[in-house]
C-alpha cells in the first residue's frame, strides 16, 4: 500500500532565526523542505497551513466571481470595463501569490525571502488595481477630469515600485533591527492604501455631509474600510499571540486573522465598485472619454515590469542579506539535534 509520510515539525528553537514569528512558538516546517514537503506539509497542521488556505481557497472564490462576470460583461471588447478587468485580475493575483509564498517559504532561507518578495510585489499591484477601479468609477462626482484623477493611475504606479521596494528592503534588517524592519514594511503598505482611497474617504465625507441615499455601494465601501483597518491593525499588533505566546501557534494568530480580514475586506470593496460599475456607467460616459489602451494596460504592464525588476534586484543583493543562507548546526535533524547544511 502506498503511504505517504508527513514532514517533522519543529519548536522555534529548532530553527534559524529567519524563519521565527512573534509569538509562534511551534508548528515550524524544516528550513530545508523540499517542494514537496512544502505541499504535503498544507495537509497537516503547522503553523502556516492556515495562512495558506485562507488565501488558496479564496484565490478559487475570486477566479468564480472573475468568469461569472465575464459571462454578463464585455470585459475585453468595451473600454468602460478595461479598468474592471485589471482590478479583477490583480485581486485573483494577491491570495494566490500569498498562498505560494506561505507554502514554499521553508525551502531555505533564500526562497522564504525570494517568496515574499513575490508576495509584496502582487500586493503591489493589487493596490495598483484598486487605483484602476476607484479612478475609473468611485472618483466623487466633483473631481471627475480633474488634476488628481488625470493623475490618479499614474500615480498610484509609481507609488507600487515604492512599496515593492520598501517592503523587499524591510526584509534585510529584520534579524538585527526588527522593529525598524516592522515599521518600514508597514509603512510599505499603509502609504499605498492610504493614496487609493483619497477618493473613496472624500467620497463618503461628501455623503455624510449632505446627507446622500445610503446605497449599496456606500455600505460595501464602509464594510472594505473596516475590515482594512482591523487587517492593519492585525498585522502591526501581533495580537492574539503576543499576550499569549504558544496559545495560538496553530489557529487564532494574528497572520490568520488578518488573511480573513483582507479577504473579506477585498470582496466587499468588489462588490461595492461592481455597483458603481452600473450605476454611474451613464454619467461617467456622457463626462470622460473611454479609457485607452496605454493608459490602461500600458500602465498595468509597465507597472508589473517595474516591480518584476525591483524583485529581481533584491533577489540578487541576497546574498549581503543578514541570515539569507543557513549557517552550520542550524539545520534540525528529524530527532531535532542540528547538523550541518
Amino acid at each position: 500500500m502506498l503511504t505517504i509520510k508527513l514532514p517533522q515539525i519543529f519548536r522555534v528553537h529548532q530553527v534559524p532565526r529567519i524563519f521565527w514569528e512573534d509569538g509562534i512558538m511551534s508548528g515550524y516546517r524544516h528550513p530545508k523542505s523540499s517542494a514537496l514537503d512544502c505541499v504535503l506539509s498544507s495537509f497537516q497542521m503547522t503553523n502556516e497551513t492556515v495562512n495558506i488556505w485562507t488565501h488558496f481557497l479564496p484565490t478559487w472564490y475570486f477566479v468564480w466571481r472573475f468568469l461569472v462576470l465575464s459571462s454578463s460583461l464585455d470585459l475585453c471588447q468595451e473600454p468602460y470595463h478595461w479598468p474592471l478587468l485589471i482590478y479583477l485580475l490583480l485581486v485573483c493575483l494577491y491570495p494566490f501569490a500569498s498562498s505560494c509564498a506561505h507554502t514554499f517559504s521553508s525551502m531555505s532561507a533564500r526562497a522564504r525571502h525570494i517568496c515574499y518578495f513575490c508576495d509584496y510585489g502582487a500586493l503591489s499591484l493589487y493596490s495598483l488595481g484598486c487605483a484602476f477601479a476607484y479612478g475609473a468609477y468611485t472618483m466623487p462626482d466633483h473631481w471627475v477630469s480633474g488634476v488628481l484623477h488625470n493623475y490618479f493611475v499614474p500615480a498610484a504606479a509609481f507609488n507600487s515600485f515604492v512599496c515593492t521596494g520598501l517592503s523587499c528592503y524591510s526584509r534585510f534588517p529584520e534579524l538585527e533591527h526588527p522593529r525598524l524592519s516592522k515599521v518600514l514594511r508597514t509603512a510599505a503598505f499603509v502609504y499605498p492604501f492610504l493614496y487609493d482611497n483619497i477618493p473613496l474617504f472624500c467620497r463618503l465625507l461628501f455623503c455624510f455631509w449632505s446627507n446622500c441615499a445610503w446605497n449599496e455601494a456606500v455600505a460595501g465601501y464602509c464594510y472594505h474600510l473596516f475590515f482594512a483597518l482591523l487587517t492593519g491593525f492585525l498585522f502591526a499588533s501581533h495580537l492574539p499571540e503576543r499576550l499569549a505566546p504558544g496559545r495560538f501557534d496553530y489557529i487564532g494568530h494574528s497572520h490568520q486573522l488578518f488573511h480573513i480580514c483582507a479577504v473579506l475586506g477585498t470582496h466587499f470593496q468588489l462588490e461595492a465598485i461592481l455597483c458603481d460599475v452600473r450605476s454611474r456607467q451613464a454619467w461617467l460616459r456622457g463626462r470622460l472619454p473611454a479609457p485607452g489602451l496605454p493608459g490602461t494596460f500600458g500602465t498595468a504592464g509597465l507597472a508589473l515590469l517595474g516591480n518584476v525588476a525591483i524583485i529581481g534586484a533584491f533577489t540578487a543583493a541576497l546574498p549581503w542579506a543578514p541570515g539569507s543562507s543557513v549557517s552550520p548546526c542550524s539545520v534540525p535533524t528529524e530527532a531535532g539535534h542540528c547538523k550541518d547544511p
